[in-house]
């Protein structure tokens, strides 16, 4: 070989391996490092009142961005960057890292559990309806839907409530999806529906804020039971599954939270009861026992 031949080569090896270094220190360095390290962490939600949502002042509160809050404050990190999204957008954005956690309240299931990594259950609940005044078909559950396929129900996009609805016998045909839950408000204040539905205490809220005469909450919903499991759901915060020592450093506090009683009085600021305490179940045993 000349010696310009190889002094190329030794020039080409050490261009690879500075390229090479340089790529090892900014891959080394994870999600949790880097917002402790920085002092905030970016996170998404879907504006769901009372998960996750912006007040009149710019202010992103929510049952689910406090309990994040408070954990992310004993883990060193002060500031929340919010990044609003569609409710089907989070584990997308999450994946794509748009931001580095999602805090919207979203439901743990096994098929969520294959994108993304969630901490353990923060709350538990289960869905719920609104109808037209009066409720001039009767509806007390999802049966009372799938029972009548004149009945026409609007759903969000991703909201578990779906599946939930065709376990209990609903057609798709009488199943619109919308994409956020104000959407399925004006669905059923315009008419287009007769019933809507999503968690109870997210509908419960957009109903008395809507103020809306046309329109009510139905107290005495049933929540359906199929081969043995109610139709209910635990929710929680969720992670990339790369990011497992964030993970992890976020569960050990939330234990504490739970633990101290603060998680229940967090709850019970968004309107939220004991009945909603998640317990100390673990998203691994959940979805063991699916």
């Amino acid at each position: 070989m000349s010696y310009k031949k190889t002094w190329f080569v030794v020039l080409l090896f050490l261009v690879v391996v500075f390229s090479l270094s340089g790529c090892t220190d900014g891959a080394g360095e994870s999600t949790f490092e880097k917002a402790k390290k920085e002092g905030y962490v970016r996170i998404g939600f879907a504006n769901e009142a009372p998960y996750a949502y912006a007040t009149e002042e710019g202010k992103v509160t929510g049952l689910n961005v406090e309990i994040a809050r408070a954990i992310l404050k004993e883990l060193g990190i002060d500031e929340i960057v919010p990044v609003v999204t569609e409710f089907g957008s989070l584990i997308p954005g999450l994946q794509a890292k748009r931001f580095d956690m999602i805090t919207a309240g979203a439901y743990i299931t096994p098929e969520r559990a294959k994108e993304v990594a969630f901490a353990n259950p923060e709350y538990q609940i289960g869905g719920g309806i609104a109808v037209r005044a009066g409720n001039p078909y009767n509806i007390t559950s999802y049966f009372d839907i799938a029972d009548n396929p004149e009945i026409k129900v609007a759903v969000m996009a991703g909201g578990l409530e779906y599946n939930h609805m065709i376990a209990c016998g609903v057609a798709e045909e009488q199943i619109e999806t919308v994409p956020d839950q104000p959407s399925t408000i004006d669905a059923l204040i315009a008419g287009r529906v007769d019933v809507i539905t999503m968690t109870s205490m997210a509908l419960r809220t957009y109903v008395n804020t809507a103020n809306n005469p046309d329109i009510e909450y139905v107290e005495d919903f049933e929540v359906a039971v199929i081969d043995g499991k109610p139709q209910a759901g635990f929710g929680s915060s969720a992670f990339r599954h790369e990011d497992s020592d964030f993970l992890e450093a976020y569960n050990q506090e939330l234990q504490k939270l739970k633990d101290s009683g603060k998680l229940l009085e967090i709850l019970e600021q968004f309107g939220f009861s004991e009945a909603e305490f998640p317990g100390y179940i673990t998203t691994e045993e959940l979805l063991e026992n699916w």
